[in-house]
């Protein structure tokens, strides 16, 4: 279903963006270092974003297309 894929794929790109930022994926780990990264910048769709906000707008994605919520159910 294409509901399931759209989930999935903003979880990815959540995962990938922590992963890519992070260099880890455990929860201390991410959480001990968001204070460092809290006012970095990246360029997604040519607008200027907080890459906390886009790494937080991914996974809320995912969990709301995983659990077919708000616009993507059919």
């Amino acid at each position: 279903m294409i509901v399931n894929r759209i989930g999935d794929f903003g979880l990815a790109l959540g995962i990938f963006y922590i992963f890519h930022y992070f260099c880890a994926l455990d929860y201390a780990t991410v959480f001990s270092l968001v204070n460092s990264l809290k006012y970095v910048k990246i360029t997604f769709i040519f607008f200027e974003l907080n890459l906390i906000f886009v790494i937080c707008l991914f996974l809320f994605f995912g969990a709301i297309g995983k659990s077919a919520q708000i616009g993507l159910h059919i």
